[in-house]
Parts: C-alpha cells; sequence; structure tokens
C-alpha cells in the first residue's frame, strides 16, 4: 500500500466515531458499521441475540427487500456481509469507490429500518439451527469452543455466540427490538472506512443516514473469575482427536501484546515454527497443529491446536507440554528472534495490501484503543521485543496451575457380550 494513505476520525454529536484510511491509488473502499455488542454482553436467556439479530438485519427493511439488498451491492461487483463476535457485530460491504454513498445507504437502511418480520424471523431460526448443526459436525470447532467454555467457566465470554438452539427457537420480535434499544447505542458505534474515499464527504453521510438520537446507558460486562487448572475429555462418534491446551491471554491494549505475537510465530506460526517442525516434522505425531490468540477488552485466550490419532493423544500433550517448558528455560537466540520479527512484520504488511483488511483494522483499534497505530508505529513495537521479554511471558502465562485443556476424542467401542457356546 500507498505510504501516502492518510487517518482521520470524527466524533460525531451523537457519539458515532467515524474513523477512514483514505488510500490513494485503488478504486474500492471497504466500509463497516460496527457495534460493541456480542454474546459476552447478553443474558443466558438472550444468547445468541447478538448473532440473530445480524442475521435478520438483511432480511428486509422499509424500503427495501432482502433481494434488492444483496442485488444492489453484487450488481456493481461489492460484496456484503455481516459478522457476530464475543464482544462485536460487524456490517460490511466491499465495493468500487463510485458506489459508496450507495453502501453506505444501504448499511444505514439495515442498521436504523430493517422490519424483523415475524415470518422471516421462523424462517432464520431454521437456517440458524442448521449453522448450529454444521459447527457441532466440525470437532475441531467444537473442540475450540469447549475450551473457551472450560477457559472462562460461567462468564458470558463462556457461552457460544450462536447460541443454545433451545434460545433460538424461542426468539420474537419483541425479544430483537429490546435488545436493539439496549445495545445498539450511539456511543458504541464505529463507522469504519478505508480506501479510496474523503473523510469530510464520509464524516457528513454517516451523520445524516445514521444520527441516531441519544438513548439509554452502556451495560458493563462481568467480572471474569479466577483461571483453575482443567483437563476436560469429550467423547463423539469421530475418527480422530482434536485438542486445545492453553490458558487466558492478554487484553488487546496490554503492552505486552507484541511480545505475544512473537512468542506465537516463534510458537505455531507457519511450517518453520517449532510445533510444526518437533511435533509434527521430527516426531510424526499429527497433521495438524498450530498456535493461536485472541485478544478482547479485558483479557485472552492463548494456546495450541492439533489432531491425531487417540492413542497419541498423550504423547503429542507431553511434547507440547515440553515445547512450553523450553519457553520458560531457554531465552530465543538472537537469530530466531530476529528471523521471527521479519516474519512477523512481513505477514503485517501483507495483510495490509488488503483494503478490507485496513478496515477491519481500523475498527478494532478504535474500539479497543481509541487510537490509531500506524505500520511504522507496530514496526518499533514488535523490534523492542527481546529475549528477555518472550521468556517473562512465557514464564508467566505457560504455568501448570493456569493450564486449561480440553480433547474431543473418539468414543470407546463396547466390547459386545459374547455369544453362548454351544454344547
Amino acid at each position: 500500500m500507498p505510504k501516502t494513505s492518510s487517518y482521520n476520525k470524527t466524533v460525531l454529536p451523537g457519539g458515532i466515531r467515524v474513523v477512514s484510511e483514505r488510500i490513494p491509488g485503488v478504486r474500492s473502499v471497504s466500509l463497516g458499521i460496527w457495534v460493541i455488542v456480542g454474546s459476552r454482553f447478553e443474558t443466558a436467556a438472550e444468547n445468541g441475540l447478538s448473532h440473530f439479530i445480524e442475521h435478520m438485519a438483511f432480511k428486509g427493511t422499509q424500503t427495501r427487500s432482502a433481494l434488492d439488498i444483496a442485488r444492489s451491492i453484487e450488481q456493481g461487483g461489492g460484496l456484503v456481509n455481516a459478522f457476530t463476535g464475543k464482544e462485536m457485530t460487524c456490517y460490511y460491504v466491499h465495493v468500487i469507490d463510485e458506489r459508496m454513498p450507495l453502501a453506505l445507504d444501504i448499511l444505514a437502511d439495515v442498521m436504523r429500518d430493517s422490519v424483523f418480520d415475524p415470518g422471516e424471523i421462523e424462517k432464520e431460526k431454521q437456517v440458524i439451527l442448521d449453522e448450529i448443526r454444521d459447527h457441532e459436525d466440525m470437532p475441531d470447532d467444537v473442540c475450540h469452543e469447549r475450551f473457551i467454555r472450560e477457559l472462562f467457566g460461567k462468564h458470558p465470554i463462556a457461552r457460544p455466540i450462536l447460541g443454545p438452539p433451545r434460545n433460538v427457537k424461542g426468539f420474537t420480535r419483541d425479544d430483537l427490538i429490546r435488545y436493539i434499544d439496549k445495545h445498539y447505542l450511539p456511543s458504541r458505534i464505529v463507522v469504519a472506512a478505508a480506501g479510496n474515499l474523503q473523510h469530510r464527504a464520509l464524516t457528513r453521510m454517516v451523520e445524516d443516514k445514521l444520527g441516531f438520537a441519544k438513548r439509554g446507558k452502556a451495560v458493563k460486562s462481568e467480572r471474569i473469575g479466577k483461571l483453575t487448572r482443567k483437563l476436560r475429555r469429550f467423547p463423539r462418534p469421530i475418527q480422530q482427536a482434536h485438542m486445545v491446551m492453553g490458558t487466558r491471554g492478554l487484553p488487546y491494549g496490554s503492552l505486552d501484546r507484541f511480545t505475544m505475537s512473537v512468542m506465537n510465530t516463534v510458537l505455531g506460526g507457519g511450517m518453520s515454527s517449532r510445533l510444526f517442525q518437533n511435533i509434527r516434522e521430527k516426531h510424526g505425531v499429527c497433521y495438524s497443529i498450530y498456535s493461536f490468540t485472541d485478544s478482547m477488552a479485558d483479557t485472552g485466550a492463548v494456546g495450541v491446536y492439533l489432531a491425531t490419532d487417540r492413542e497419541r493423544v498423550d504423547k503429542a500433550r507431553k511434547l507440547v507440554l515440553k515445547e512450553f517448558e523450553a519457553l520458560r528455560e531457554t531465552p530465543l537466540t538472537k537469530a530466531e528472534i530476529d528471523g521471527v520479527k521479519t516474519q512477523l512484520k512481513g505477514n503485517i504488511m501483507l495483510g495490509l495490501e488488503n483494503v478490507s483488511n485496513r478496515m477491519m483494522r481500523l475498527g478494532r483499534m478504535e474500539i479497543y484503543l481509541g487510537r490509531y497505530h500506524s505500520l511504522e508505529d507496530v514496526s518499533r513495537q514488535i523490534d523492542v521485543v527481546t529475549p528477555a521479554k518472550v521468556q517473562k511471558l512465557a514464564r508467566q502465562l505457560w504455568t501448570a496451575d493456569r493450564m486449561v485443556t480440553t480433547i474431543v476424542e473418539p468414543e470407546r467401542k463396547r466390547k459386545s457380550a459374547q455369544p453362548a457356546r454351544r454344547t
């Protein structure tokens, strides 16, 4: 991307924040309307509502049908979509620059004037129930979800984003409207855009289309409880065992976040990582293995995933623990940390070649940090990571009393009764 890209931010009178990055030389715009609401803000009875609303938003407004919404964007070669997470919901489009006003008008229409037709609600329940069943058919997804459940216990973060089927089946139009009135507040909305655009013009359009009146108060999230060591096994009718080992990670705004990124890249960030080379290549214990990090406002998750034969799970687990020990006990060499820093910065640069990735980065930075970090800022923060910092963080995270392990494994066959022997 050109170095001449420019960042701007405006806070509208009602509280909506508009952030943009102008990128000369491209002919497209990626635009997202972010709402700071997700499954962690739901009660047990509401679990799944954030995701359900995201689905229903595109099912028709006062002036556009669901087909009109899709066709208006796609006929110009664009994309319209949305996603729901633990802490945010995002409605976004990627269009050629001249169609940005239309795209914003459609997103604003979706946000403000969705009709939530009761008949469409009943149909969408079946769609989401199918989505839940699809998820349940993917043991790696199930393993990750069980890991988060064990990691956060009774806290709302532990609940599934899709919600349980019994909740989905019972949602009504009134439930959706009440939830929107409670959570879709101007102070919790961020409009992020990247591409060939003018910030002043974008701000005027947002103010015109999304001029929400001030409503309600933001809902505070519950305090997260103490973490304890756990190992849980979940038998299922599958062929291969799936395992996640990890612990709570760092918040998005942590000063050690880039140290964690370096550590994660060393541990399991690609084919040259320690996990891949030592556990897959050297020992041949598994086919799929990687490490991961996920940061939220006040906490996070960090861990290792692998899939292997049921009989080799315990061996694989011991080998992963050995890698954690190596990070705790032995500092990275200069050559290793320098190579990882180059890899990490290269990954970030390649990701920012994509206009949509730029918009996603803008939205998350504004929500979690309230400020913008340029590529140069990020590069500097990566450069100051040292072997000592990585080792200190490894000693903080990878301890036995903080380790949570979930294993989704094949059911063991029951021994059938022996037939009576004839005499």
